[in-house]
Protein backbone atom coordinates (compact mmCIF):
# COMPACT_ATOMS: atom_id res chain seq x y z
CA UNK A 1 0.00 0.00 0.00
CA UNK A 2 1.42 3.27 -1.10
CA UNK A 3 -0.42 5.26 1.01
CA UNK A 4 -3.49 5.14 3.51
CA UNK A 5 -6.47 4.89 1.41
CA UNK A 6 -8.59 6.77 3.91
CA UNK A 7 -6.44 9.24 4.57
CA UNK A 8 -7.62 12.16 2.33
CA UNK A 9 -11.23 12.19 4.45
CA UNK A 10 -12.46 13.26 7.22
CA UNK A 11 -16.01 12.52 9.21
CA UNK A 12 -16.90 15.97 10.26
CA UNK A 13 -20.46 15.96 10.95
CA UNK A 14 -22.90 13.35 13.11
CA UNK A 15 -26.18 13.98 13.92
CA UNK A 16 -29.11 11.70 15.52
CA UNK A 17 -32.63 13.41 15.42
CA UNK A 18 -34.47 12.30 18.81
CA UNK A 19 -35.56 8.94 19.25
CA UNK A 20 -38.75 7.54 20.02
CA UNK A 21 -40.91 4.58 19.70
CA UNK A 22 -43.21 6.41 17.35
CA UNK A 23 -42.30 9.89 15.98
CA UNK A 24 -45.58 11.58 14.31
CA UNK A 25 -45.95 13.55 11.56
CA UNK A 26 -42.41 11.78 10.38
CA UNK A 27 -41.78 9.25 7.62
CA UNK A 28 -38.46 7.61 6.42
CA UNK A 29 -37.63 10.71 4.49
CA UNK A 30 -38.85 13.20 6.57
CA UNK A 31 -36.01 12.37 9.68
CA UNK A 32 -33.59 11.24 7.44
CA UNK A 33 -34.03 15.60 6.05
CA UNK A 34 -33.29 16.15 9.81
CA UNK A 35 -30.91 14.40 10.24
CA UNK A 36 -28.91 15.60 7.54
CA UNK A 37 -29.96 19.22 8.54
CA UNK A 38 -28.04 18.18 12.28
CA UNK A 39 -25.00 16.42 10.42
CA UNK A 40 -24.27 19.57 8.20
CA UNK A 41 -25.03 22.25 11.44
CA UNK A 42 -22.57 20.28 13.11
CA UNK A 43 -20.06 20.20 10.54
CA UNK A 44 -20.34 23.87 9.99
CA UNK A 45 -21.15 22.94 6.64
CA UNK A 46 -23.75 24.52 3.93
CA UNK A 47 -26.40 22.25 1.93
CA UNK A 48 -25.49 24.00 -1.30
CA UNK A 49 -21.57 22.38 -0.75
CA UNK A 50 -22.99 18.90 -1.02
CA UNK A 51 -22.15 16.85 -4.12
CA UNK A 52 -22.51 13.63 -2.67
CA UNK A 53 -25.49 11.90 -1.58
CA UNK A 54 -25.40 8.19 0.18
CA UNK A 55 -28.47 6.72 1.54
CA UNK A 56 -32.02 4.62 1.39
CA UNK A 57 -33.57 7.16 -0.85
CA UNK A 58 -30.35 9.85 -2.00
CA UNK A 59 -32.92 11.07 -4.87
CA UNK A 60 -35.46 11.86 -2.20
CA UNK A 61 -32.86 13.40 0.02
CA UNK A 62 -31.57 15.72 -3.29
CA UNK A 63 -35.06 17.00 -4.14
CA UNK A 64 -35.69 17.94 -0.20
CA UNK A 65 -32.22 19.89 0.29
CA UNK A 66 -33.08 21.09 -2.86
CA UNK A 67 -29.54 20.00 -4.38
CA UNK A 68 -27.99 18.92 -7.53
CA UNK A 69 -26.21 17.92 -9.41
CA UNK A 70 -25.15 15.50 -7.10
CA UNK A 71 -23.95 11.53 -7.57
CA UNK A 72 -25.82 9.45 -5.77
CA UNK A 73 -25.30 6.24 -4.29
CA UNK A 74 -27.94 3.81 -2.98
CA UNK A 75 -27.20 2.26 0.27
CA UNK A 76 -29.23 0.39 2.87
CA UNK A 77 -26.76 0.12 5.11
CA UNK A 78 -24.38 1.78 7.45
CA UNK A 79 -20.75 0.91 7.22
CA UNK A 80 -20.81 0.17 3.60
CA UNK A 81 -22.20 3.64 3.31
CA UNK A 82 -20.01 5.87 4.68
CA UNK A 83 -17.53 3.56 3.25
CA UNK A 84 -19.05 4.47 -0.37
CA UNK A 85 -19.39 8.08 0.74
CA UNK A 86 -15.32 7.98 2.02
CA UNK A 87 -14.32 6.45 -1.59
CA UNK A 88 -16.10 9.12 -3.34
CA UNK A 89 -14.10 11.90 -1.35
CA UNK A 90 -10.75 9.55 -2.13
CA UNK A 91 -11.40 9.40 -5.98
CA UNK A 92 -11.69 12.98 -6.16
CA UNK A 93 -15.54 12.33 -7.48
CA UNK A 94 -16.64 14.87 -4.25
CA UNK A 95 -15.64 17.18 -1.56
CA UNK A 96 -18.48 16.76 0.60
CA UNK A 97 -20.62 13.85 0.88
CA UNK A 98 -23.80 13.13 2.81
CA UNK A 99 -24.73 9.83 4.37
CA UNK A 100 -28.22 10.38 6.09
CA UNK A 101 -30.82 7.32 6.81
CA UNK A 102 -34.03 7.14 8.82
CA UNK A 103 -36.86 5.00 9.60
CA UNK A 104 -40.49 5.84 10.80
CA UNK A 105 -43.66 4.67 9.76
CA UNK A 106 -42.57 1.18 9.63
CA UNK A 107 -43.97 -0.60 12.46
CA UNK A 108 -47.85 -0.08 13.10
CA UNK A 109 -48.76 -3.64 14.08
CA UNK A 110 -47.42 -3.70 17.34
CA UNK A 111 -49.70 -6.03 18.67
CA UNK A 112 -46.93 -8.43 15.81
CA UNK A 113 -43.11 -8.61 15.36
CA UNK A 114 -41.57 -5.64 13.29
CA UNK A 115 -41.42 -6.07 9.85
CA UNK A 116 -38.37 -6.52 8.66
CA UNK A 117 -38.68 -9.66 11.28
CA UNK A 118 -40.92 -11.48 8.94
CA UNK A 119 -39.59 -12.01 5.69
CA UNK A 120 -41.91 -13.62 2.94
CA UNK A 121 -38.75 -16.58 2.19
CA UNK A 122 -40.42 -20.07 0.80
CA UNK A 123 -38.08 -21.52 3.01
CA UNK A 124 -38.05 -19.66 6.04
CA UNK A 125 -41.42 -18.74 6.81
CA UNK A 126 -43.23 -21.89 6.31
CA UNK A 127 -41.38 -23.26 9.16
CA UNK A 128 -42.22 -19.90 11.95
CA UNK A 129 -38.64 -18.93 11.08
CA UNK A 130 -37.89 -15.27 12.33
CA UNK A 131 -35.26 -12.92 12.87
CA UNK A 132 -34.57 -13.63 16.73
CA UNK A 133 -35.29 -17.61 16.21
CA UNK A 134 -32.47 -17.22 13.51
CA UNK A 135 -29.81 -15.45 15.25
CA UNK A 136 -30.95 -18.13 18.51
CA UNK A 137 -29.86 -21.09 16.50
CA UNK A 138 -26.60 -19.42 16.11
CA UNK A 139 -26.76 -18.81 19.74
CA UNK A 140 -27.79 -22.15 20.96
CA UNK A 141 -25.22 -23.95 18.65
CA UNK A 142 -22.42 -21.82 20.62
CA UNK A 143 -23.59 -22.42 24.07
CA UNK A 144 -23.61 -26.04 22.75
CA UNK A 145 -20.30 -26.11 21.99
CA UNK A 146 -18.55 -24.01 24.61
CA UNK A 147 -20.52 -23.62 27.40
CA UNK A 148 -22.13 -20.56 27.16
CA UNK A 149 -24.99 -19.92 29.36
CA UNK A 150 -27.86 -17.75 29.37
CA UNK A 151 -26.44 -15.61 32.53
CA UNK A 152 -23.42 -14.93 30.63
CA UNK A 153 -26.12 -13.44 27.99
CA UNK A 154 -28.39 -12.01 29.98
CA UNK A 155 -25.04 -9.69 31.21
CA UNK A 156 -24.66 -8.53 28.14
CA UNK A 157 -28.25 -7.61 27.76
CA UNK A 158 -28.28 -5.59 31.12
CA UNK A 159 -24.83 -4.04 30.47
CA UNK A 160 -26.24 -2.94 27.16
CA UNK A 161 -29.66 -1.58 28.52
CA UNK A 162 -28.10 0.20 31.92
CA UNK A 163 -26.04 2.32 28.87
CA UNK A 164 -29.30 3.16 27.67
CA UNK A 165 -31.07 3.83 30.79
CA UNK A 166 -28.14 6.44 31.81
CA UNK A 167 -28.48 7.93 28.38
CA UNK A 168 -31.10 10.75 28.28
CA UNK A 169 -31.19 10.63 24.56
CA UNK A 170 -32.29 6.85 24.36
CA UNK A 171 -35.49 5.76 23.74
CA UNK A 172 -35.42 3.78 26.69
CA UNK A 173 -33.68 6.27 29.16
CA UNK A 174 -34.72 5.60 33.04
CA UNK A 175 -36.19 2.34 32.10
CA UNK A 176 -34.09 0.64 34.50
CA UNK A 177 -31.22 0.23 35.95
CA UNK A 178 -31.65 -4.05 34.67
CA UNK A 179 -30.43 -7.02 36.97
CA UNK A 180 -29.05 -10.21 35.38
CA UNK A 181 -32.36 -11.66 37.25
CA UNK A 182 -34.57 -9.11 34.84
CA UNK A 183 -33.80 -9.87 31.41
CA UNK A 184 -33.63 -14.18 32.90
CA UNK A 185 -37.24 -13.08 34.04
CA UNK A 186 -38.94 -11.48 30.82
CA UNK A 187 -40.76 -13.96 28.57
CA UNK A 188 -39.26 -16.19 26.50
CA UNK A 189 -38.95 -15.19 22.70
CA UNK A 190 -36.58 -17.28 20.63
CA UNK A 191 -34.41 -19.81 23.25
CA UNK A 192 -32.29 -18.84 24.83
CA UNK A 193 -33.25 -15.34 24.05
CA UNK A 194 -35.38 -13.80 26.60
CA UNK A 195 -37.43 -10.33 25.86
CA UNK A 196 -34.54 -8.17 26.90
CA UNK A 197 -31.62 -10.27 25.19
CA UNK A 198 -33.19 -8.53 22.45
CA UNK A 199 -33.64 -5.78 20.26
CA UNK A 200 -36.16 -3.05 20.49
CA UNK A 201 -38.17 -1.39 18.09
CA UNK A 202 -38.51 2.76 17.31
CA UNK A 203 -38.07 5.49 14.81
CA UNK A 204 -35.50 8.20 13.89
CA UNK A 205 -32.86 9.52 12.19
CA UNK A 206 -29.27 9.81 11.59
CA UNK A 207 -26.55 11.71 9.51
CA UNK A 208 -23.23 11.55 8.47
CA UNK A 209 -21.28 13.99 6.45
CA UNK A 210 -17.44 13.34 5.29
CA UNK A 211 -14.89 15.92 3.57
CA UNK A 212 -11.90 16.44 1.68
CA UNK A 213 -8.95 16.40 4.25
CA UNK A 214 -8.06 19.95 2.92
CA UNK A 215 -11.15 21.18 4.27
CA UNK A 216 -10.63 20.07 7.78
CA UNK A 217 -9.90 23.23 9.93
CA UNK A 218 -10.69 22.15 13.19
CA UNK A 219 -9.92 18.77 15.66
CA UNK A 220 -13.04 17.97 15.96
CA UNK A 221 -12.22 15.64 12.77
CA UNK A 222 -12.28 11.87 12.87
CA UNK A 223 -10.71 9.84 10.86
CA UNK A 224 -11.57 6.07 9.37
CA UNK A 225 -8.61 3.63 9.89
CA UNK A 226 -10.01 1.00 8.53
CA UNK A 227 -13.27 -0.69 7.15
CA UNK A 228 -14.45 -3.97 5.71
CA UNK A 229 -17.36 -6.16 5.16
CA UNK A 230 -18.50 -9.88 5.38
CA UNK A 231 -20.96 -11.71 3.89
CA UNK A 232 -22.06 -15.76 3.35
CA UNK A 233 -25.35 -14.86 1.36
CA UNK A 234 -28.33 -13.34 1.41
CA UNK A 235 -30.12 -12.27 5.00
CA UNK A 236 -32.88 -14.31 6.36
CA UNK A 237 -33.68 -16.38 3.14
CA UNK A 238 -32.83 -19.78 4.87
CA UNK A 239 -32.11 -21.05 8.11
CA UNK A 240 -28.51 -19.53 8.95
CA UNK A 241 -26.05 -22.54 9.80
CA UNK A 242 -22.96 -21.85 12.22
CA UNK A 243 -20.67 -24.35 10.29
CA UNK A 244 -21.85 -23.02 6.81
CA UNK A 245 -18.87 -22.79 4.54
CA UNK A 246 -19.04 -22.12 0.84
CA UNK A 247 -15.49 -24.21 0.63
CA UNK A 248 -13.83 -25.84 3.10
CA UNK A 249 -10.57 -23.24 3.98
CA UNK A 250 -12.61 -20.83 4.93
CA UNK A 251 -13.78 -20.15 8.57
CA UNK A 252 -17.40 -20.64 9.23
CA UNK A 253 -20.70 -18.87 8.78
CA UNK A 254 -20.73 -18.11 12.50
CA UNK A 255 -17.49 -16.41 12.77
CA UNK A 256 -18.68 -13.99 10.12
CA UNK A 257 -16.57 -10.62 10.30
CA UNK A 258 -13.48 -12.64 11.46
CA UNK A 259 -11.57 -11.50 7.65
CA UNK A 260 -13.41 -7.90 8.11
CA UNK A 261 -12.04 -6.98 11.51
CA UNK A 262 -8.56 -8.49 10.68
CA UNK A 263 -8.44 -6.64 7.27
CA UNK A 264 -9.78 -3.43 9.02
CA UNK A 265 -7.14 -3.87 11.67
CA UNK A 266 -4.24 -4.49 9.17
CA UNK A 267 -5.49 -0.91 7.20
CA UNK A 268 -5.03 0.45 10.22
CA UNK A 269 -2.14 -0.45 10.81
CA UNK A 270 -3.09 -1.51 14.77
CA UNK A 271 -4.11 -4.52 16.72
CA UNK A 272 -7.08 -5.15 18.90
CA UNK A 273 -5.13 -3.92 21.71
CA UNK A 274 -5.25 -0.46 21.01
CA UNK A 275 -8.53 -0.11 20.66
CA UNK A 276 -10.55 2.22 22.94
CA UNK A 277 -13.81 1.55 22.71
CA UNK A 278 -15.95 -0.90 20.87
CA UNK A 279 -19.62 0.59 19.34
CA UNK A 280 -21.19 -3.18 18.29
CA UNK A 281 -23.90 -3.81 16.69
CA UNK A 282 -26.29 -5.33 19.38
CA UNK A 283 -29.24 -7.40 18.21
CA UNK A 284 -29.47 -9.70 20.56
CA UNK A 285 -27.21 -10.03 23.58
CA UNK A 286 -25.14 -13.17 22.24
CA UNK A 287 -23.88 -11.41 19.00
CA UNK A 288 -21.47 -9.14 21.55
CA UNK A 289 -20.27 -12.30 22.89
CA UNK A 290 -19.95 -13.71 19.19
CA UNK A 291 -18.35 -10.64 18.04
CA UNK A 292 -15.74 -10.28 21.29
CA UNK A 293 -14.24 -13.61 20.26
CA UNK A 294 -14.67 -13.27 16.23
CA UNK A 295 -12.69 -9.77 16.57
CA UNK A 296 -10.17 -11.04 18.87
CA UNK A 297 -10.59 -9.60 22.01
CA UNK A 298 -10.23 -12.96 23.46
CA UNK A 299 -10.31 -16.34 22.16
CA UNK A 300 -13.00 -18.31 21.16
CA UNK A 301 -15.38 -19.87 23.56
CA UNK A 302 -14.18 -17.09 25.77
CA UNK A 303 -16.50 -14.71 25.03
CA UNK A 304 -18.68 -15.63 28.25
CA UNK A 305 -16.60 -15.47 30.90
CA UNK A 306 -14.64 -12.22 29.48
CA UNK A 307 -18.08 -10.57 30.04
CA UNK A 308 -18.49 -12.07 33.52
CA UNK A 309 -15.12 -9.89 34.67
CA UNK A 310 -16.21 -6.68 34.03
CA UNK A 311 -14.65 -6.15 30.50
CA UNK A 312 -17.40 -4.43 28.95
CA UNK A 313 -18.37 -2.20 31.22
CA UNK A 314 -18.26 1.45 31.52
CA UNK A 315 -14.94 1.87 33.01
CA UNK A 316 -13.68 -1.80 31.80
CA UNK A 317 -11.40 -2.49 29.49
CA UNK A 318 -13.41 -2.50 26.63
CA UNK A 319 -16.88 -0.77 27.16
CA UNK A 320 -19.37 -1.85 24.43
CA UNK A 321 -21.89 -0.08 22.85
CA UNK A 322 -21.89 2.90 25.52
CA UNK A 323 -25.26 4.65 24.52
CA UNK A 324 -27.37 1.64 24.57
CA UNK A 325 -27.51 0.22 20.96
CA UNK A 326 -30.78 -1.21 19.64
CA UNK A 327 -31.93 -2.65 23.06
CA UNK A 328 -32.30 0.67 24.67
CA UNK A 329 -30.98 3.72 22.60
CA UNK A 330 -32.64 3.20 19.13
CA UNK A 331 -33.66 0.62 16.83
CA UNK A 332 -35.09 2.37 13.51
CA UNK A 333 -34.81 1.84 10.23
CA UNK A 334 -32.19 -0.85 8.74
CA UNK A 335 -29.64 1.77 7.89
CA UNK A 336 -30.02 4.12 10.49
CA UNK A 337 -29.71 1.58 13.14
CA UNK A 338 -26.31 0.88 11.73
CA UNK A 339 -25.11 4.26 11.43
CA UNK A 340 -25.69 5.01 14.81
CA UNK A 341 -22.96 2.97 15.77
CA UNK A 342 -20.34 5.45 13.41
CA UNK A 343 -21.99 8.48 15.16
CA UNK A 344 -21.38 7.14 18.62
CA UNK A 345 -17.90 6.38 18.05
CA UNK A 346 -17.04 9.62 16.48
CA UNK A 347 -19.00 11.24 19.79
CA UNK A 348 -16.57 8.50 21.74
CA UNK A 349 -13.33 10.33 19.43
CA UNK A 350 -14.19 13.92 20.51
CA UNK A 351 -14.94 13.43 23.47
CA UNK A 352 -18.35 14.79 23.33
CA UNK A 353 -20.43 11.72 24.48
CA UNK A 354 -23.32 12.19 26.46
CA UNK A 355 -22.91 9.29 28.94
CA UNK A 356 -20.08 6.76 29.33
CA UNK A 357 -17.55 8.78 28.23
CA UNK A 358 -13.98 6.86 27.77
CA UNK A 359 -11.63 8.96 28.74
CA UNK A 360 -8.81 9.52 26.51
CA UNK A 361 -10.22 7.42 23.54
CA UNK A 362 -8.21 7.52 20.36
CA UNK A 363 -9.30 4.49 18.69
CA UNK A 364 -12.73 3.22 18.30
CA UNK A 365 -14.52 -0.09 16.53
CA UNK A 366 -17.93 -0.20 15.50
CA UNK A 367 -20.04 -3.16 13.53
CA UNK A 368 -23.18 -3.81 12.05
CA UNK A 369 -25.28 -6.70 11.34
CA UNK A 370 -24.14 -10.86 12.77
CA UNK A 371 -24.57 -14.04 12.79
CA UNK A 372 -27.94 -14.48 12.22
CA UNK A 373 -27.52 -12.21 8.67
CA UNK A 374 -25.19 -13.79 7.17
CA UNK A 375 -23.35 -10.36 7.31
CA UNK A 376 -20.87 -8.27 9.19
CA UNK A 377 -19.20 -5.09 8.29
CA UNK A 378 -16.15 -3.38 10.60
CA UNK A 379 -14.85 -0.05 10.38
CA UNK A 380 -12.26 1.35 12.99
CA UNK A 381 -11.51 5.04 13.98
CA UNK A 382 -9.51 7.32 15.19
CA UNK A 383 -8.91 10.64 16.95
CA UNK A 384 -5.62 11.21 14.63
CA UNK A 385 -4.93 11.37 10.91
CA UNK A 386 -3.88 8.19 9.41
Amino acid sequence: MKGHPYRDVAVVGVHNTPQARHLPGHDATSIAVEAALGALADAGVDRREIDGVVGESPEDILVELGLGPCTRRPSGLGIPAVLDAAALVTTGACEVVLVAAGGAGLYTERSSTAPWTRPAKEFVVGYGMFTAAEFALMARRHMACYGTTEEQLALVAATIRNNGHDNPEAVYFGRGPFTVRDVLESRMVADPFHLLDCSTTSEGGCAIVLVAADRVDDDRACWILGGASDSYGPSYAFAPVWDFRPRPDVEPAGRVGARAARNALRTAGLDVSDVDVAELYDPFSFEIIRQLETFGFCEEGEGGPFVEEGNIAPGGRLPVTTDGGTMSFSHPGIAAQQLQRVVRAVEQLRGTAATHQVPGAEVAMCSNGGSGALFCDVMVLGSQRP
